[in-house]
């Protein structure tokens, strides 16, 4: 049967069903594939936060959506034109997203009275006409999928949990994905069990040959590759990336990395990710809690290495007093807060950017650090390079604000060479610098960047104090001097606001926007999107975003103030806007959600021309 190809310049699937149904997987095999065809890509994995939900209900349903084009893009994608739903709770719970004339592909099979009747279906939607503005496909995925491993040694349990396997092979050939590399998957993946491998493999090639021989699916699509710059690739998911940057610090630096952590959802993947590469020097330490995890790494920064914690935000808050001891000591320590939804527990496995008046204010007393977020998944690995860099030279400790929208979605990645990576070598005190030439004065400042002396413990000659209590100027010893006490508070604050950072750029085509959109961490792909679709338009909006978020930009107060508007989308209630207003006295718009997920282009575009209208 000859099928008509057809060419598209972008498309968006999203993969659903039951956290067992393996659609992360399915969804992540889908995206690797299209990588390799040279796509851009941005994802978004969408699952409960239980291990594994009840089966069949509308809080069990899991999902990935992949964003593939011919050219640049910025988002996952607003409404999918393809949606996999495996169940009845999979399609009740992602329909409202779906454009009319999208495709739906139904898993019939599972369309039985118990499971409509789970998510309140009288009656199933594929017998009436509620989905008649969508184009259906109903495909008996586990059914033809246990059929076509009849011959295969398998249970029948194993052979319908193929059925995803059998789901990617009809979607891989619907868009023209090469599938050599998830056969090897699949082949590394099972090594241990033979069988399962020859079961999945052929699911996957018998969903390859239905989208073939069926005459329900009488177009192939197309996409083609996008225009990149020159160089080597690979689809990186942003706490991957963000391991590869400490990673790269570390070997910059000359230093060891140390990781104190402890398992939470959605930081635990990069302390998974860190425990590979012990032969770059990295050492990691799962500890009983959040509070000895950053102990620990604040005690490797103190006998000379690169110290590292990585939670999200009840961790920080737990991590708070040993943050403010490294305050006072003045030693480097990354803290990596990938945000979730809260407040407490909250919603784990949703995305938030809630914690950013924690990390500017959230310790006792004057204890300021710096703090700065990456905006896209591929970005966390020059966030951490960026982090590392800022508490080595400066002594400090820097909080990198990543968030589970960033964490867990993927993109392309031009691998950077190394040797252009900054040189974050470090020198170590080694002998007193007193003017005696016999003292070592612990807090004798360097002039540019106010650190410290770093002095690895074991130095002859260089033993000085540590400890939570206020130090002199200078010596180091314990103090309760009023006058010395300010002067420390005020250094320490200065240390911090004196740190020079990159000016921040604004995009702003036409050169004469009135409205500046100024956004922060993940919001810069939507806000992207929803820019370019405002000058699609034909009206005229500038954007800037912030990675610097303590110290701000210097330029930043100026820039705000050439506007006649400034708005700030967040995914809170308002926390960088209440910054900007307090310290640049700019009346800033505050465009505020806090549903767990990412902004939508549309919903910002629609919000950006309202204000337009009004400037």
């Amino acid at each position: 049967m000859t099928k008509q190809i057809r060419q598209l310049d972008r498309v968006v699937i999203r993969f659903a069903g039951d956290s067992g149904d393996g659609m992360q997987l399915t969804g992540d095999r889908f995206t690797s594939e299209t990588a390799q065809l040279g796509n851009d890509i941005s994802t978004l994995p969408n699952f409960p936060a239980e291990i594994r939900a009840p089966a069949g209900t509308l809080p069990g349903v899991s999902s990935f959506q992949v964003h593939f084009a011919d050219y640049d893009i910025l988002t996952p994608g607003d409404a999918p034109n393809v949606l996999v739903a495996m169940n009845p709770a999979a399609l009740k719970a992602n329909l409202a997203d779906l454009p009319r004339g999208a495709d739906i592909i139904v898993n019939t099979d599972e369309f039985t009275k118990r499971n409509l009747a789970k998510v309140g279906y009288q009656a199933s939607p594929l017998d009436d006409d509620s989905l008649a503005g969508y184009v259906v496909h109903p495909v008996a995925l586990t059914s033809m999928t246990v059929g076509a491993l009849a011959a295969y040694q398998v249970s029948k349990k194993d052979a319908e949990r193929s059925k995803n396997m059998f789901a990617l092979g009809l979607l891989s050939w619907m868009y023209s994905r090469p599938f050599e590399s998830t056969l090897r998957f699949l082949e590394r993946k099972f090594a241990a069990r033979p069988e399962l491998v020859a079961a999945n493999v052929a699911a996957f090639k018998a969903g390859w040959n239905f989208g073939e021989t069926t005459e329900d699916f009488a177009v192939r699509y197309e996409v083609k590759p996008a225009k990149m710059k020159p160089g080597t690739y690979r689809n990186i998911t942003g706490n991957a990336a963000l391991s590869l940057g400490l990673v790269a610090a570390g070997v910059r630096s000359g230093l060891p990395v140390f990781l104190g952590a402890y398992p939470i959802t959605p930081a635990s993947d990069i302390l998974h990710e860190l425990s590979k590469h012990k032969r770059f020097g990295v050492l990691t330490v799962q500890a009983e809690d959040e509070i000895a995890a950053v102990g620990a790494a604040l005690g490797a920064s103190y006998g000379g290495s690169l110290g590292v914690t990585t939670t999200s935000g009840p961790g920080v808050a737990l991590k708070s007093e040993t943050i403010s001891l490294a305050v006072a000591l003045e030693l480097p320590l990354v803290i990596v807060d990938v945000q979730r939804a809260g407040p407490s527990t909250g919603m784990p496995t949703k995305t938030e950017q809630a914690d950013l008046n924690m990390a500017l204010y959230g310790r006792h007393g004057e204890a300021p650090v710096a703090v700065i977020a990456p905006r896209s998944p591929s970005d966390c690995f020059f966030a951490a390079l960026e982090a590392a860099r800022i508490a080595l030279t400066y002594r400090t400790p820097v909080i990198l604000l990543s968030d589970n929208y960033v964490a867990n979605g993927s993109e392309p990645w031009l691998l950077p060479d190394v040797e252009s990576l900054p040189d974050l070598r470090v020198e170590f005190a080694t002998k007193p610098n007193g003017d005696d030439g016999t003292t070592f004065l612990p807090y004798l400042r360097d002039p540019e960047t106010l650190a410290r002396p770093w002095a690895i413990p074991g130095t002859a000659g260089l033993e000085h104090r540590i400890g939570g209590l206020e130090k002199a100027d200078k010596t180091g010893d314990i103090s309760y001097d009023p006058a010395n006490h300010d002067f420390m508070v005020r250094t320490r604050a200065a240390r911090i606001e004196t740190i020079p950072v990159p000016d921040i750029e604004v995009e702003d085509p036409d050169g004469d926007a009135r409205v500046l959109v100024l956004g922060w961490g993940s919001t810069y792909g939507p806000i992207g999107a929803a820019c370019r679709g405002v000058r699609q338009r034909g009206l005229s909006i500038a954007q800037a975003h912030l990675r610097h978020l303590a110290p701000m930009p210097a330029n930043l107060g100026e820039v705000l103030r050439s506007y006649d508007k400034v708005v700030i989308p967040e995914m809170n209630l308002g926390q960088l806007a209440h910054v900007i207003r307090a310290r640049y006295l700019v009346d800033a718009i505050s465009y505020n959600q806090v549903r767990g997920l990412p902004f939508t282009a549309a919903e910002l575009e629609t919000t950006l021309e309202e204000v337009l209208k009004n400037v």
